[in-house]
């Protein structure tokens, strides 16, 4: 078993959508700044499942300085990285996302963002968390400048399927 944590932070900008967790977030107009979509909790989650496979980050995969990345969907991006672990054999054990967000409230979407998160990465929502936080107005999201986002996952080798909840 191999296991990973990951790490994104974007701030916000106004006039682009909110997406998190490859759901998109009603935030009056407001997403946030990135190359790509700026997920960052798929971001987090991308660089998780890289880390455990020892094979970097999203920006060596997917470098901010290519064209082809910009405003890319982060659901895609995500899934590339899926389907690298499985080429080297191994798939989803289980993952754990944290969103830290003063604003806005994320508790409405979280159902569905897990449902998603399975999705791409070809498992069961019983294998995927997500959970949102804030930092009680202290630092970077606190003071409403952006969102960060941390995921760990636990890959297993393809061979032994993980138990489903």
């Amino acid at each position: 078993m191999r296991i990973g944590h990951g790490y994104d932070v974007h701030r916000f900008a106004r006039g682009r959508r909110l997406m998190l967790c490859g759901v998109e977030v009603d935030y009056d107009g407001i997403g946030l700044l990135g190359h790509s979509d700026a997920d960052v909790a798929l971001h987090a989650l991308a660089d998780s499942i890289l880390g455990a496979l020892a094979l970097g980050d999203i920006g060596k995969l997917f470098p901010d300085s290519d064209p082809r990345y910009k405003n890319a969907d982060s659901a895609l991006l995500l899934r590339e990285v899926v389907d690298r672990a499985r080429r080297e054999g191994y798939v989803m054990g289980n993952c754990d996302i944290t969103v830290v967000a003063q604003e806005p409230k994320l508790s409405p979407y979280i159902d569905a963002m897990r449902r998603r998160v399975a999705e791409i990465c070809g498992c069961e929502p019983g294998q995927v968390s997500v959970k949102a936080t804030t930092e009680e107005g202290l630092g970077f999201t606190g003071e409403l400048e952006g969102i960060a986002a941390h995921a760990v996952c636990l890959l297993v080798p393809e061979k032994i399927r993980p138990l489903t909840v």
